[in-house]
């Protein structure tokens, strides 16, 4: 076992020292595209101010015949474009693929100044995530990248549910974790075809009610993901790192999207996948705090002073719990706003009213 004093040490020799405290930047929505797809590449210098997130798909949607092209393809347009604030990913082909070093040797030494994050499909444990650490090391000390490449999981195993706490600890170079139900839903021998969102089968009735208990029986359609989306924001909490909702398949149903990202949201994730550009202004919507909420959080935050004891503001009591509660919607606002605008505007104006 290593020694916790040697944690935060290159585990390279020449490799840039790495973070000791996840950078937080808006990434409300990641927006997924193929690099080896010639019309969407071409659509990159527009969409990429729109986005927090813009990542190189290299994995599922992919065919096998194309893997290499959407590899170059990604080389190719992250050396073209300025991204600005705009954060790059890319997510690599599944480490038991043939795929997967080479995704890594070549977009390391290639481009690994401009990649912000490598995402890491179907993680299972802390080894898969040990094992992608070093490499990077190395590559890093051979291309002479100056700042760690961080790495982010996402939950699509049963193995990996069940392991999500040691995955979030892994490494210092641990971003975040995503979920992703499609491949979770097969892991678990779960009976839906739906990537993402809720399933009408899954449901809860009322009791029986009326004479003889004949009456109709509201129901209510549950959350099959819940559970696995808690316990990874718990997971994620525990170790610094930030959650994130995964795909949304159904890309014409824009309100039950809306409403799974909005769920995500409140549960404690700070964004989601976009895997169409109408789920890009669905996510930048739900993903930033309410104007209104922000401009309560601020006159709570300012009610509160130190933040002890306790205070009544239109009739609720305000303590240092809320305080903290505050405080976290007022700095998500706050580091939204200094790269939104539109935001920023809408924020001022709400706290003047």
């Amino acid at each position: 076992m290593r020694s916790p004093k040697d944690f935060f040490r290159p585990l390279a020799v020449g490799a840039p020292t790495p973070v000791r405290e996840v950078p937080f930047r808006p990434s409300r929505m990641i927006h997924f595209f193929d690099p080896g797809n010639e019309k969407m590449a071409a659509k990159v210098p527009s969409i990429a101010p729109t986005v927090d997130v813009l990542l190189g798909n290299l994995e599922d949607a992919v065919a096998a015949d194309r893997k290499e092209a959407a590899r170059s393809g990604l080389v190719k347009i992250a050396k073209a474009t300025e991204f600005g604030d705009t954060q790059l990913w890319t997510r690599i082909n599944s480490l038991d693929s043939p795929w997967a070093l080479d995704d890594l040797l070549t977009l390391v030494t290639e481009i690994g100044d401009k990649l912000d994050v490598i995402m890491v499909p179907k993680v299972e444990g802390a080894e898969d995530i040990h094992y992608v650490d070093r490499l990077l090391a190395q590559l890093e000390a051979k291309a002479q990248v100056r700042r760690p490449i961080l790495v982010h999981a996402i939950l699509e195993t049963a193995t990996g549910v069940a392991n999500v706490e040691e995955i979030a600890g892994a490494s210092p170079r641990m971003q975040g974790i995503s979920l992703g139900p499609a491949d979770l839903a097969a892991s678990r021998r779960m009976k839906t075809t739906r990537v993402g969102g809720g399933h009408p089968g899954y449901l809860v009735r009322e009791d029986p009610h009326g004479a003889d208990g004949a009456a109709p029986r509201a129901t209510f359609q549950q959350d099959l993901w819940h559970y696995t989306l808690a316990r990874m924001v718990d997971a994620c909490a525990a170790h610094g790192i930030l959650p994130y909702y995964g795909p949304f398949g159904d890309i014409k149903d824009t309100t039950a999207c809306e409403d799974q990202f909005r769920n995500a949201f409140l549960l404690g994730c700070v964004g989601a996948w976009s895997l169409h550009p109408v789920q890009i202004g669905i996510a930048k919507k739900v993903f930033s705090p309410a104007p209104a909420d922000v401009a309560w959080a601020r006159r709570v935050i300012e009610a509160m002073g130190d933040g002890t004891g306790a205070v009544m503001i239109d009739g609720k009591m305000q303590d240092d719990a809320t305080y903290k509660q505050c405080q976290v919607v007022a700095e998500l606002a706050d580091a939204l706003a200094a790269r939104d605008p539109e935001l920023r505007d809408a924020y001022a104006a709400a706290e003047k009213e």
